[in-house]
């Protein structure tokens, strides 16, 4: 399956998978609120044997076909990004 891979702007190593020629704009709004804005990363061709650094490539096809979409989470934890005044 062919996929385009998103990053967030807002979220270091955050990711969503998407198929090919997906717009932003068809992923439900609580995920572009999540997510925040979107940028393409790459296009890649996915297979249930590839290997991929942080995902495996059987759950993100899971995650594409029952979903749409597959949300790749950074390591660590999302940090609130909160403005504390002087």
């Amino acid at each position: 399956m062919k996929c385009t891979v998103l990053r967030s702007r807002r979220h270091d190593e955050l990711y969503v998978f998407v198929p090919k020629d997906t717009e932003v704009e068809a992923l439900p709004d609580s995920l572009r609120r999540l997510t925040g804005p979107l940028e393409q990363a790459m296009q890649l061709e996915l297979t249930p044997d590839r290997k991929l650094a942080r995902s495996d490539a059987r759950a993100i096809l899971a995650g594409l076909q029952d979903q749409g979409y597959y949300v790749q989470m950074p390591p660590h934890p999302i940090q609130p990004r909160l403005y504390r005044g002087d």
